[in-house]
């Protein structure tokens, strides 16, 4: 007998139950792990802005800092279409759980508290790289012209959103890949770092912190890094917040390795594109790079391929047992973030670095060195001495921040933040960056069918 299944479910008749609601907020996450996204091809443009990274191939474009080509175009007009998939797929969850007919009061708080923390991340991230977007929400979901909102009204909803989840949701993971109200808050800081909100930030970052739910992982060698960017790590005491992936099924492989890694290399038995690479002589970021720092021996290793034998890769994700794709997991929130961060806000609102500012750093410092983070090394640390103003610990920071972040697509967001930029791209790659190049166009996709953004006035400059 021929049993006929429903082929869509009406949303009116979904968001009734635990079930039901879980996988609406696990549809959230979906979109973004796609190979156009943080599976790849995101955190490589990110990337190849950097003072330490090239782009080549199409990616070469983006070398001389002049904007976007056509093609660079169409990988952030994907990137826009993706990003507001799952944003929807965050406002189905907050507009209609609350109406489920068989989920309890606690429940409903707990998914949307998630749905809410995906939608301020996704946003985040829209207005670092487009400044304004338009803001669509549970309220206006359906709608097709929907204004550009200012930078203000997009990180105000990002507040709301995320001091609403770090409220409701719970202490501990729902599972390996969730948010806790840890993840919130150490979200939180970065946004009020972001706003230049300095004392908030301080204050929700000593709130993970003195939490001790989590703490840096101890290495001696190079590769005990694997500990945190393995492919066969499902965890650590650093991590808080990655994006899960795995090698199978294929909707959920990573394949930012297949791009960063050369053919036969070893490190990514698939193959590789080796669209961004870096040298060690040339570029002066690598250069100048302590040898001794153990971060530099796990980040690099030298590959030739016809553009000098100075020539290096990228090693962080390494999966030697891919088959169609890799199995590390994408480090969106780590501990390390969390403390230099505190050292920065701290060293802000004091106008100079003090103890605690300092200790926050130097953990970090010692980790890189094979040193115990937890306890003071007269061999690594750093003392008040070591910095003439503010400016100078603020600089450290941004510079160990982009040694402790190589491939993790964060650095060019920290440069944009403290308007170091065109300074930095100048100081280390001798190139003038054009204004335009800090922000991305308002895709055409997009004013195309939306009436309500004008294609030139509300266009960012350049474009």
């Amino acid at each position: 007998m021929l049993e006929e299944k429903p082929k869509s479910i009406a949303v009116e008749n979904f968001y009734n139950t635990v079930a039901e609601v879980e996988t609406g907020v696990n549809a959230a996450y979906v979109p973004v792990r796609n190979v156009n996204m943080f599976g790849a091809l995101y955190p490589i443009q990110l990337e190849t802005y950097t003072e330490y990274m090239y782009g080549r191939g199409s990616h070469a474009a983006l070398n001389d800092y002049q904007g976007l080509d056509n093609t660079n175009i169409t990988r952030t007009e994907n990137i826009w279409q993706y990003f507001y998939e799952a944003i929807r797929n965050a406002n189905l969850v907050i507009g209609r759980a609350p109406h489920g007919n068989a989920i309890s009061e606690a429940y409903i708080k707990k998914y949307v508290g998630e749905a809410r923390f995906i939608r301020a991340l996704w946003y985040f991230h829209l207005v670092r790289n487009w400044a304004g977007v338009p803001l669509r929400t549970e309220n206006n979901m359906d709608s097709i012209h929907v204004r550009r909102s200012s930078e203000a009204e997009v990180y105000q909803l990002i507040v709301n959103d995320l001091l609403y989840a770090e409220t409701n949701l719970p202490d501990v993971p729902r599972l390996s890949g969730a948010p806790s109200t840890w993840s919130a808050k150490t979200l939180l800081t970065d946004v009020y770092m972001n706003l230049k909100e300095y004392t908030k930030a301080r204050d929700k970052a000593l709130e993970v912190i003195n939490s001790n739910k989590y703490s840096l992982v101890n290495v001696t060698v190079a590769n005990d890094f694997e500990k945190l960017f393995g492919a066969d790590i499902s965890s650590s005491t650093e991590e808080i917040f990655y994006l899960k992936f795995a090698r199978t099924p294929s909707s959920q492989i990573f394949l930012y390795p297949q791009y960063i890694h050369y053919p036969n290399s070893g490190y990514y038995p698939p193959g590789g594109f080796y669209t961004i690479y870096s040298d060690s002589v040339q570029n002066l970021f690598l250069k100048n790079w302590d040898k001794n720092d153990l971060r530099y021996r796990f980040n690099w290793y030298a590959q030739t391929f016809g553009l000098g034998n100075t020539t290096v890769l990228n090693k962080k994700y390494v999966d030697k047992n891919a088959v169609t794709g890799g199995g590390n997991d994408f480090p969106m929130y780590r501990y390390a973030d969390l403390l230099l961060w505190y050292a920065e806000a701290e060293a802000r609102v004091n106008n100079s670095a003090d103890a605690a500012a300092l200790e926050s750093l130097n953990k970090v410092h010692r980790r890189a060195y094979g040193k115990n983070p937890a306890v003071g090394d007269a061999t690594t640390d750093f003392t008040l001495l070591s910095f003439g103003s503010l400016t100078d610990f603020i600089s450290r920071i941004a510079l160990e921040r982009g040694y402790e972040n190589v491939s993790e697509g964060k650095h060019w967001h920290d440069l944009k933040r403290l308007d170091l930029v065109q300074s930095t791209i100048l100081a280390y790659k001798g190139k003038t960056v054009a204004v335009k190049h800090l922000l991305w166009p308002i895709p055409k996709t997009e004013y195309n069918y939306n009436k309500a953004i004008d294609p030139v006035k509300d266009q960012n400059p350049g474009y």
